[in-house]
Parts: structure tokens; C-alpha cells; sequence
């Protein structure tokens, strides 16, 4: 993923709002060669600011429902 307008290092990355905002990034703008972590994805499902139609897609791939 490229995200030219934001610097990662400035981030924690451990933190709960890099990792929402980290996902919700990869979901909508692409993941390049990488993956979306099934893990995190159950984890801040209801926290994640994406289209509706897309949760409703990634939750019918995952199994999650």
C-alpha cells in the first residue's frame, strides 16, 4: 500500500486507531501483493468506516456470518 500523504513512522502502530484506520485504508484504496488479516478484520468490524455493500462482501469471503 502507498499512502503518499501520510508518514506510518509518526505512528504507533500497536495502537487500536492505526490499526482501524490502517485496515479501513487497505480495504478501500488496495493492498498491492499483501493480504487483509481475517484476525484484525473480526476484531474492529464494527469500527471500520467503509461502504456497507463492501463490510457485507469481505464478511461473505471471510465466513464471518
Amino acid at each position: 500500500m502507498k499512502n503518499w500523504s501520510t508518514s506510518l513512522a509518526k505512528f504507533d502502530k500497536k495502537d487500536q486507531k492505526y490499526q482501524v484506520w490502517r485496515l479501513e485504508q487497505l480495504i478501500n484504496f488496495g493492498i498491492g501483493n499483501g493480504k487483509i488479516s481475517q484476525k484484525l478484520f473480526k476484531k474492529y468490524y464494527d469500527e471500520l468506516d467503509i461502504d456497507k455493500d463492501k463490510k457485507k462482501y469481505l464478511i461473505f469471503l471471510l465466513n464471518l456470518k
